[in-house]
């Protein structure tokens, strides 16, 4: 198993875009992705690190507040 995801591995420009469309263009710019969570700005999260994660922070209008990157 691949210690590192091939591609591209954070996405500045999707800070102010919606998080559903950030969500499809993370996945379409990276196949090696198989995880993106939207999630609301605050919500509790485990502190593991998974290659094939990536997590799209929100705002309350579902607006992506921080460069997704993977972890």
């Amino acid at each position: 198993m691949a210690s590192e995801c091939e591609g591209k591995s954070s996405w500045p420009e999707l800070v102010g875009v919606e998080g559903e469309v950030a969500a499809e263009t993370i996945k379409r710019e990276n196949p090696c992705i198989t995880t993106v969570d939207i999630l609301l700005e605050g919500t509790p999260v485990t502190r593991d690190y998974i290659i094939t994660r990536v997590r799209v922070w929100v705002d309350e209008k579902g607006i992506v507040t921080k460069v997704p990157s993977i972890g």
